[in-house]
């Protein structure tokens, strides 16, 4: 190991000294906005100054430099303190800190990529260790290049269990490249952290689950210099620097007191504490960070294409969620920004194909859905990849808020579900996602695809690959046949007319294994002598309002959606809030009502009525009607 030199005592003092700062910025701009965490920014002060200006090394200039060094503030609360340092930089002007939480200002109160040195959304606790994870391992080993990435944690946030998820994927792919900084300030919103000072436990803790650990004492930047040097030494391990501090250090009559979170200054007591903290600065010496390695490779951004058209023939049968892996396997050829990664379902959403053509891209995140999102999200930060995540659909509800971060975020990460429905069959309701819908229509940055066949999966996850925002595709376990010509166009917003006449009485809309029923049913109505319009959405949202209301005119105002999923929030659901304002339009909609049970996949389509026989039954009431 390589001797350590301990920075000379005016560089000390200058660290110092920007600590101050920090605190005298973050309480000038609460007491602006009436509002904020000045507290708990004073206690990240010393850690703010070692790594702004001894440890990082960034262009103050240019931060979203691809070479950059990163820093994810999970403890989103203290983003003043956030904004300081960037002013203290040059980047930000000290004025525009007093437009802090303004409706006119990007300072907000928690931090989103709105500003240029944000790369993740923070303020829902416990999810900015994910993502930095996501950011190393690109780091480490899709870039190969020597940036390192910092993440500070608050105490109180390490009740989440995400930070453990976290904690447990960095050791396990030894993100060297990775350290948190553990802010052990005692005292939560409402009372204290459940450790409090009880460094030992959290040194443990972080030892057990395979980090390198410092303990250091928060306020002392020589210790806090020394400790981020050693963790630049380590090889093969991701190291936590847990540092205790105390809320609203350096703030007479507040510091380690309770109720002062999310307070600020009082307006009678903010010039005596600044003048108290001004009398602590020392010196004006200037500190800038180090300028980084210029390793990170230049992207190719240019859209990304499958490298030829579906191979599939209309007629073969083959399941949407196969043909997702299929088409990420084939995405990948031409383009090396694309990455794969799931939760040990690889084997079930197909993302195993993706694996075998292309190992070194792929991220086995294991059962944690929570941080294999925010891996993914990190993944996908200042567009260093195009990142596929995939498990079954029902499981991202466990990660739902990470997914709603995403959106704050501005992530184009792009987020797979298998084994949607009743149609699963016999593993019954714990697997079945009759939910998903709703849960991404309600995201308002997402694109939600929900293909058919594999020739539409596969367009689909072109499309994804090129769409700003999160995208999330439905993939169905049965096999269904093929529908469309390779040569077939799809694009997001347009849908697709699959069976029609000039004769025909209604429209029903379907996707998925539910496209095919309403085919099915079409073919035996027209064995009857009734014609019926069928039509595939190909997405969700956004929905093509103006074809389905086009069809639905031109069946007389008869619809029917049926759908594999819950009435409440689904494709019926859309539907109606496209034609909602039409006059003489009646929209019928079949979906699963109540918790389904196992059976085999026909037996439970048939019995939660959005089968073939149903949507026959449904059309015949209709004119019975």
């Amino acid at each position: 190991m390589a001797n350590y030199h301990k920075p000379d005592e005016k560089t000390l003092q200058g660290l110092k000294d920007i600590a101050n700062k920090l605190r005298i910025h973050s309480i000038r701009a609460t007491c602006a906005s009436n509002s904020g965490h000045p507290t708990s920014c004073c206690s990240a002060a010393e850690i703010m100054s070692v790594l702004f200006f001894n440890t990082m090394r960034y262009k103050a200039n240019d931060p979203r430099n691809a070479c950059n060094d990163r820093f994810i503030m999970s403890k989103g609360h203290a983003a003043p303190i956030l904004y300081a340092a960037w002013v203290e930089a040059g980047f930000v002007k000290e004025a525009e800190l007093l437009n802090l939480r303004k409706i006119d200002c990007e300072l907000e109160g928690h931090p989103t990529p709105k500003l240029a040195f944000v790369d993740v959304a923070t303020g829902s606790l416990g999810q900015g260790l994910g993502a930095a994870c996501g950011m190393a391992y690109t780091g480490k080993h899709f870039d190969k290049a020597s940036y390192r990435v910092y993440c500070m944690l608050g105490d109180g946030e390490c009740s989440e269990g995400a930070v453990w998820e976290a904690m447990a994927f960095a050791s396990y792919y030894n993100l060297d490249n990775l350290v948190a900084i553990l802010d052990i300030n005692r005292l939560g919103q409402s009372e204290p952290a459940p450790l409090q000072h009880d460094m030992d436990t959290y040194r443990r803790r972080c030892e057990a689950f395979g980090w390198n650990t410092y303990v250091v004492d928060g306020h002392d930047v020589e210790e806090l210099c020394k400790a981020l040097w050693q963790a630049q030494q380590v090889k093969g391990r991701p190291t936590a620097i847990v540092a205790k501090t105390f809320k609203g250090k350096g703030l007479r009559g507040i510091e380690n007191e309770d109720n002062w979170h999310g307070k600020p200054i009082p307006k009678d007591r903010e010039e005596a504490v600044v003048s108290a903290l001004q009398a602590l600065i020392q010196t004006n010496k200037p500190l800038y960070p180090e300028q980084p390695n210029e390793d990170a490779p230049r992207l190719d951004l240019s859209p990304i294409r499958l490298p030829t058209p579906p191979a599939y023939k209309m007629g073969d049968k083959i399941a949407t969620r196969r043909a997702y892996g299929v088409a990420l396997a084939r995405l990948g050829q031409g383009c090396s920004r694309v990455v794969a990664l799931d939760g040990d379902t690889k084997n079930s959403t197909f993302s195993e194909t993706f694996k075998k053509s292309h190992p070194n891209r792929y991220i086995e995140c294991f059962i944690a859905e929570q941080n294999m999102v925010s891996v993914a999200i990190g993944c996908a930060t200042r567009d260093r990849t195009v990142a596929f995540a995939s498990t079954f659909a029902a499981f991202f509800s466990r990660a739902y808020d990470q997914i709603r971060m995403a959106a704050i975020s501005q992530s184009n990460v792009n987020l797979v579900g298998s084994h949607c429905g009743v149609s699963i069959g016999e593993d019954g309701p714990s697997q079945m996602a009759l939910e998903d819908l709703a849960m991404f229509r309600a995201i308002p940055t997402c694109t939600v695809f929900y293909p058919s066949d594999g020739v539409s999966t596969e367009r689909a996850v072109e499309l994804a690959a090129n769409t700003q925002g999160i995208c999330f595709i439905r993939t169905s376990r049965p096999d269904t046949q093929v529908i469309y010509s390779p040569e077939e166009k799809f694009v997001v917003g347009q849908a697709k007319v699959v069976r029609h006449s000039d004769s025909d009485r209604v429209t029903v809309i379907g996707a998925g294994v539910t496209l095919h029923e309403a085919l099915a049913a079409a073919d035996q109505l027209a064995r009857e002598g009734v014609n019926i319009r069928v039509i595939d959405p190909f997405t969700i949202k956004p929905l093509d309002a103006e074809t389905i209301l086009f069809n639905a005119r031109a069946t007389g105002g008869r619809v029917i959606t049926v759908e594999d999923h819950y009435k409440e929030g689904g494709l019926g659901e859309a539907v109606c809030a496209a034609l909602g304002a039409e006059p003489g339009i009646v929209v019928q909609r079949l979906a699963v009502s109540g918790v389904p049970k196992s059976g085999k996949p026909q037996e439970l389509l048939d019995l939660y009525g959005i089968s073939a026989k149903n949507i026959v039954a449904t059309v015949k009431s209709t004119f019975a009607n």
